[in-house]
């Protein structure tokens, strides 16, 4: 019994590091996909993306001898890999051309509350009070961080067009249905199965821009291009990998609540790259964010015994 626990308590500390590992490497995509976007269009971007981390994925899995998954796993695969891999990439591409950092950050951020409202109704997980309560936090504090940076626009007007919004509300819904979709495909596979796959799919939904991205491709800036295969290799196949680990030892509620994280890293990876100095705003709604994952991932009280 004690090393059941003892695993256990292993494995939820495994699961925050991973969860960790995730959610710098997406915070470190949004100033890559602003440098890449430069010189590729969305779908370009998202298929140079996904194909460099097919190619990472995929050896990674050779070497280890991986194999196929399970037949089960199959449908949360695809649909992972179509909404997740190929529909949110595209449309997060497109918004980030269309809108501020701020508004982006903000609005993408619906995400979470999306996953666990599709977790409690599809999967069964239920809203717990500690998730609720971190979400509102966390919502307010992702809120107030783009707001902030709501004047730091490309354009410097700070200005969010309606397609813009539209477009991250899609993203968010799709990133929000694939979390979903991939929770039940981690009974039956691992994650490295599971998000070899799910990058592979979404590569082949995005070949429609194949065309685009060789074009592209031949007279796009090496900066532009590095940027791209990094986001293949660690926002995508590092980081989508570390994800599926971690999602597959907690609930996808939780798991979607610890993405609130991003907005604040965002902010801090301006300042040190980028020499953006952020506001007191823009730190307390960093701090928001912070506390209120630490506020949904407190384990609710076990009952008393009788």
């Amino acid at each position: 019994m004690a090393l059941s626990s003892q695993t256990g308590r292993r494995d939820r500390r495994l699961a925050l590091v991973a969860a960790g590992v995730t959610v710098v490497l997406w915070a470190s995509a949004f100033v890559s996909i602003r440098s890449a976007g430069t010189a590729y269009s969305p779908g370009a971007l998202a298929l140079g993306r996904l194909l460099a981390g097919t190619l990472v994925l995929g050896a990674i899995s050779l070497v280890r001898r991986e194999g196929w998954p399970p037949r089960a796993a199959w449908p949360g695969i695809v649909w992972s890999g179509v909404l997740w891999f190929g529909l949110y990439m595209v449309a997060l591409n497109w918004a980030e051309r269309e809108v501020d950092a701020g508004t982006a950050a903000m609005v993408v951020n619906v995400g979470p509350i999306l996953i666990a409202l599709f977790a409690g109704r599809l999967l069964g997980e239920g809203l717990p009070r500690p998730l609720l309560a971190g979400m509102v936090v966390s919502f307010a504090g992702a809120a107030v961080v783009g707001l902030s940076m709501s004047g730091a626009s490309t354009s410097g007007t700070g200005q969010a067009s309606v397609l813009g919004v539209l477009l991250c509300l899609l993203a968010a819904a799709a990133y929000a249905a694939g979390v979903v979709a991939q929770k039940p495909a981690l009974r039956h596979a691992g994650a490295l199965q599971v998000t070899t796959f799910g990058c592979l799919i979404g590569a082949v939904a995005c070949l429609p821009f194949a065309g685009v991205l060789v074009s592209e491709a031949a007279r796009a800036p090496l900066a532009a291009t590095a940027n791209m295969i990094y986001l293949g290799v660690f926002p995508t196949a590092l980081a989508f990998t570390t994800w599926a680990y971690a999602l597959a030892r907690t609930t996808a509620g939780r798991m979607g609540a610890t993405t609130y994280v991003v907005p604040a890293l965002v902010v801090l990876m301006s300042w040190l790259a980028l020499g953006e100095v952020p506001g007191l705003l823009a730190l307390a709604g960093g701090a928001l964010c912070l506390a209120g994952v630490a506020v949904s991932r407190r384990r609710p009280p076990a009952p008393r015994p009788a």
